[in-house]
């Protein structure tokens, strides 16, 4: 049981999956410091508040059990999940679609013509090929 245990842990998808994970919690906080200390400024400058949770809120029932319900936290989350979107998009994926492209353009060996010599070796593979072929019938 415990060799088993030794084999799975120590195979290159779990030790990765743990690396992304640990890699992934560390890069929430920077994407929700880019949101919550760039993108949420530049919202409230547009539109006066960073959020939305009063927009039409109503009270319902009454006295000590009177519960408030805001459907504009739902809107808060929405614009909060495009915001977080919006920033890893252009902030992340883009620049790196853009450097594995480049990347990739400077790893590609660039094709180059068969030298003469390996030409002349081909042409007299191929007269070869055709002189079996024709005394072979």
């Amino acid at each position: 049981m415990l060799k088993g245990f030794k084999q799975f842990i120590s195979r290159g998808n779990a030790v990765d999956l743990a690396v992304g994970m640990v890699v992934g919690a560390a890069f929430t906080g920077v994407v929700n410091s880019l949101v919550e200390q760039f993108l949420d400024p530049l919202v409230a400058g547009l539109v006066g508040k960073p959020n939305f949770d009063s927009v039409l809120a109503f009270r319902i029932g009454l006295g000590d059990n009177a519960s408030v319900v805001q459907p504009g936290a739902v809107l808060t989350a929405l614009v909060n999940f495009l915001l977080v979107a919006f920033a890893l998009y252009f902030f992340v994926v883009v620049p790196m679609n853009a450097w594995a492209a480049r990347s990739a353009s400077n790893d590609e060996p660039a094709e180059e013509s068969p030298s003469p010599e390996l030409s002349v070796l081909s042409e007299i593979r191929d007269i070869l090929a055709k002189t079996d072929m024709q005394e072979s019938k």
